[in-house]
């Protein structure tokens, strides 16, 4: 179940984010429950909060797992290169989730500003993990930027909507064989999560679905399983859809293949 990204082995298939929890108490729980090794801070939102950040991002300390912080906010590639390298002296790490957003409905990535960033930042030594959509050309354009890692969204982001267009995911998962691909947003419940892994992904990266549970320690832990059961159903190989039906009991022959 292990993979590698980043240059990091991890054992867990699940990166989670932080925000929008009821308490911090039940933020740690759910990171607990969820068995990620991974965690997304928003450094943007966390320095514009009335609250104390270093008390905040003490407690994401403190859950042991490894820190990804993200550019959540920002507009422009030059916003977007500003904040990652605070947030590289801040948390020492050269990992940033680069959002760059284009659209204030649907807050969709930018294709220009995104690439523009993902280059000035790969160039500049991080491990860029650029938030983009399903769009096999910009991802290709992030690739030949220098990003290792590529997460394309299911959905909008916080939408819940779960995965939208499960054909160009499948494309981006057959096209780019060797390419770490993360499923970013729109992921809704643990069925979601389930599909995305089936379709060959690496991991699985959400928030909403997670802090805005009625109980979000509970369904951290159903994503926990749902995310595992989901890759070891890939690994296994799932068997092919028929257009009709077949018997699963031969009445001639014999019962097992040989």
């Amino acid at each position: 179940m292990g993979f590698n990204i980043g240059g990091v082995q991890l054992e867990s298939r699940f990166f989670l984010g932080t925000a929008g929890y009821p308490s911090p108490q039940v933020l740690q729980q759910a990171v607990a429950a969820s068995g990620a090794q991974v965690v997304t801070v928003g450094l943007k939102r966390q320095l514009a909060s009335a609250g104390a950040p270093n008390d905040f991002f003490r407690l994401i300390r403190e859950t042991g797992a490894r820190l990804l912080p993200n550019t959540a906010g920002c507009r422009t590639a030059r916003e977007a290169v500003t904040l990652a390298k605070m947030a590289r002296e801040l948390f020492g790490t050269h990992w940033i989730k680069l959002e760059v957003v284009g659209d204030e409905y649907t807050l969709q990535p930018d294709p220009f500003e995104l690439v523009q960033a993902a280059g000035e930042l790969a160039r500049d030594g991080f491990e860029v993990f650029p938030y983009c959509t399903d769009d096999l050309v910009t991802c290709q354009r992030l690739l030949d930027a220098g990003c290792r890692i590529l997460m394309p969204w299911g959905a909008p982001i916080g939408s819940g909507q779960g995965l939208l267009n499960p054909s160009a995911l499948r494309t981006l998962r057959s096209r780019l064989p060797d390419v770490p691909l993360v499923v970013d947003a729109g992921i809704g419940s643990p069925r979601d999560a389930v599909q995305a892994m089936e379709l060959g992904f690496d991991a699985v990266l959400l928030n909403s679905a997670v802090a805005q549970a009625h109980d979000p320690v509970a369904m951290a832990r159903a994503f926990k399983l749902g995310i595992e059961a989901g890759r070891l159903a890939w690994e296994a190989g799932i068997m092919a859809r028929q257009d009709m039906a077949v018997a699963t009991t031969p009445v001639t022959g014999r019962p097992f293949v040989l």
